[in-house]
């Protein structure tokens, strides 16, 4: 039975047998095969010092050879040993995209001490001939930038290439905000519905959809006419999971309008003849979070 690992520990679980094992990854050598280490000890944390000692060691590997180190093969050690144990699952999931559908594609086999601007210029022009957007071209550039940020630090490369690439333009997105009659006849819609309550505190507070999603009913003040964002809905690969916002200014307490308290107070009601009190303020129909993807489409 696998059990959930802690940031940065690499694939750690129990067997069957009882000893537990740990997989560290080693990046794609220059076969194309993704390389892998295997430990094993009597508990966890013999084995999470084992990979420890093991990731040190192929750290400073991968230093001392970095001449035939090609882009690829850092962007994983980066990945796995600076992204994944400081991002969210879901920004290292996105960066894992990046690199792997857009950055290795046409950079991926380039030595590292012999990447220039011209490589990853060239790296978003073909980008931009295959049709990628000028937003996706700037993640992609965005990431390369950081993960070579950190190369520059470890004295892997003399300077940061990126720096010299003109990057992409992408067109300002304005932000289509309701009108005051337009979230009139919202609300008005939504009257009666099993979330109105969700739709007036969108209106009344911007909370963001993982702000609302996550909402607990610890975390309104009927009383104060407020509520503290603590909690967000997190959602990767189809797992849902309540977790904290990723700032500390994104933990903050919001004063709510005379409407939204009567709102949640309707909610609640509501949610007492389901018997869902003990958890989420807007919940499934069987206590559990809502999915963004469900909310959006129904």
């Amino acid at each position: 039975m696998r059990s959930r690992r802690g940031r940065g520990e690499g694939s750690i679980f129990r067997r069957k047998d009882g000893v537990w094992t740990g997989i560290l990854s080693l990046g794609y050598g220059s076969d194309g095969r993704r390389h892998r280490r295997v430990v094993y000890g009597r508990d966890k944390s013999t084995v999470v010092e084992r990979l420890s000692q093991m990731r040190a060691q192929a750290l400073d590997g991968m230093i001392s050879d970095a001449k035939r180190l090609t882009v690829a093969a850092f962007l994983a050690r980066w990945l796995e040993d600076v992204a994944r144990p400081t991002v969210s699952p879901s920004t290292h999931q996105l960066y894992d995209g990046l690199i792997r559908l857009h950055i290795n594609p046409r950079a991926g086999a380039v030595p590292l001490s012999r990447l220039t601007p011209v490589h990853v210029q060239g790296m978003l022009g073909v980008m931009e001939r295959d049709g990628a957007s000028p937003r996706l071209r700037q993640m992609a550039l965005g990431v390369l930038h950081q993960a070579l940020g950190q190369a520059l630090r470890w004295g892997m490369v003399p300077r940061n290439v990126c720096d010299a690439v003109t990057r992409p333009r992408a067109p300002r997105q304005t932000m289509q905000a309701l009108d005051p009659g337009q979230v009139g006849r919202l609300l008005e819609a939504a009257k009666g519905d099993r979330l109105e309550a969700l739709y007036v505190l969108a209106v009344t507070t911007g909370l963001r959809q993982g702000e609302l999603m996550g909402l607990k009913w610890e975390d309104v003040d009927f009383a104060g006419a407020a509520l503290h964002v603590r909690h967000t809905l997190h959602e990767l690969n189809g797992r849902l999971w309540i977790g904290e916002p990723k700032t500390r200014r994104a933990r903050r307490q919001v004063d709510l309008p005379a409407i939204a308290v009567a709102a949640l107070q309707g909610h609640r009601e509501r949610m007492t003849t389901e018997a869902h009190l003990d958890g989420l303020v807007f919940c499934d129909t069987h206590g559990g979070p809502l999915r963004k993807s469900n909310l959006v489409r129904r």
